[in-house]
């Protein structure tokens, strides 16, 4: 699970049966020093699905791979990445 931060939504065309009336989301993962500043530490933006409508600046809790679709079990649904929580707020301190 990693920390990203919500950045914008996602409109599809067309998509997958199982995921007709889905919303979807822009999101950046936050690194170390994202999660101090959110200026620095961002990489590559992706798309996740957002059951919990997060807005863009909102925190979120982002599960990949095969524990993004262990919701749904036993329906099978293609999803890489999933948000598990919109968080308030993260508290981060340096050892």
């Amino acid at each position: 699970m990693r920390f990203m931060e919500c950045i914008g939504n996602v409109t599809l065309s067309r998509c997958h049966p199982s995921l007709e009336g889905a919303v979807w989301k822009v999101a950046v993962p936050l690194m170390h020093e994202g999660l101090c500043d959110r200026s620095q530490g961002r990489t590559e933006p992706i798309v996740i699905l957002d059951q919990l409508n997060a807005g863009p600046g909102q925190l979120m809790a982002v599960s990949e791979s095969a524990e993004a679709a262990a919701p749904f079990h036993p329906e099978t649904k293609p999803i890489d990445a999933y948000n598990a929580a919109i968080l308030d707020s993260i508290n981060v301190v340096d050892a």
